[in-house]
């Protein structure tokens, strides 16, 4: 038979064991366990990569020289002096105008000129005995050198008769036949020297730091598939277009085949080899105000550390101060976490190996 137990016994003993139970715990050691617990986070190490930085964009070729042959003077031609296509050096002879009359100009030039030459030099005997004022004798003197005048625009005039190359180049279609009318505005035919080519393109402003003279680059053209042209950046514009917020830049191609022609559309790859360069994942950079921020994991602990950021390729970032090749940066995680919190280290930079180089 049970022993007989009052219920108001019952109910004061279980309050008995209930306040003992509690005293048992420390509310405060409570709190400073939960507040130990390391956060969890994925960490990654920052090292040294090669970094290439590279700007596609879109040109029109040109010619390294490039002019359209026309005639100083109004004439008959006489000759033609190349083909269609041919190549041509400087100097050569392209075109031979009429010069008949010019030729008959000259020579009355020179005639006038060797008679007052003439008359002056036997005027100057007589200056001698006063037979002959000065004032006579400096006339005469200024009609020479006004016949001398004519006599080399008479030559002037016959040598625009002749239309030489001013380069070596390639001509283009002829325009004229023999015995054709030309003025100033006929075009007779064109010459261009494409044994390099000028390539002119926009880069946008962005890309200012990267473009240098002397810069790589590598174009390509759809006429010839898989063919690739090197050439190096040979000048850049002074001024970016206020519209479009771009820069003209101009390349140097060689082109010894005579594969490119002026006109033809190329797209461009600019390549800058920077070597090895610090990077860093985008997702570790933590950005407050104008200020950029990692969080670095050394022996458990999160430590924040002021980073200055240079160029930027998918996924990554390039580290110019802040941080030392090997850290283990956090990637996953750096919302949870504040200078000096506990944590739990995964990913590629995990706890145990943080543990072994003390990191």
């Amino acid at each position: 038979m049970q022993p007989f137990r009052h219920p108001a016994a019952t109910a004061a003993l279980t309050a008995v064991a209930f306040i003992l139970g509690a005293c048992g715990k420390d509310p405060a050691a409570s709190a400073d366990a939960a507040s130990e617990s390391p956060t969890a986070v994925i960490t990654q190490r920052v090292k040294l990569q090669p970094l290439v930085d590279k700007i596609e964009a879109l040109g029109t070729a040109t010619a390294n020289e490039s002019v359209d042959i026309r005639p100083r003077i109004a004439s008959l031609v006489e000759e033609i002096g190349f083909t269609e296509g041919q190549k041509v050096s400087k100097g050569d002879l392209l075109i031979q105008l009429e010069d008949n009359e010019t030729v008959a100009g000259l020579a009355v030039a020179e005639a006038s000129l060797s008679e007052s030459r003439s008359l002056y030099n036997r005027s100057k005997s007589l200056a001698d005995t006063k037979a002959i004022s000065a004032s006579n004798l400096e006339q005469l003197l200024a009609q020479v050198k006004v016949d001398e005048a004519q006599v080399e625009a008479a030559r002037a005039r016959l040598d625009n008769t002749t239309i030489r190359a001013p380069f070596a180049g390639r001509v283009g279609l002829r325009r004229v036949s023999p015995g054709s009318f030309v003025d100033t505005t006929t075009v007779i035919t064109t010459l261009d020297d494409i044994s390099q080519i000028k390539l002119d393109f926009s880069v946008p402003e962005t890309f200012l730091t990267v473009l240098s003279v002397g810069m790589s680059i590598l174009a390509h053209s759809p006429v010839y598939p898989g063919r690739v042209f090197a050439g190096t950046v040979a000048s850049i514009d002074t001024r970016l277009d206020p519209v479009t917020r771009a820069i003209q830049v101009r390349a140097i191609i060689p082109n010894p085949d005579d594969a490119l022609k002026p006109g033809m559309f190329l797209s461009v790859d600019l390549q800058r080899d920077r070597g090895e360069v610090l990077m860093a994942p985008e997702q570790a950079i933590v950005p407050e105000g104008e200020a950029q921020f990692v969080f670095v994991v050394k022996n458990g602990i999160a430590e924040k550390r002021a980073v200055e950021l240079g160029t930027r390729i998918p996924g990554f970032v390039a580290i110019e101060s802040g941080l030392a090749a090997g850290e283990a940066v956090i990637t996953e995680g750096t919302s949870k976490v504040r200078d000096g919190t506990r944590v739990s280290a995964s990913g590629n930079a995990s706890a145990a190996e943080l543990a072994m180089d003390g990191g």
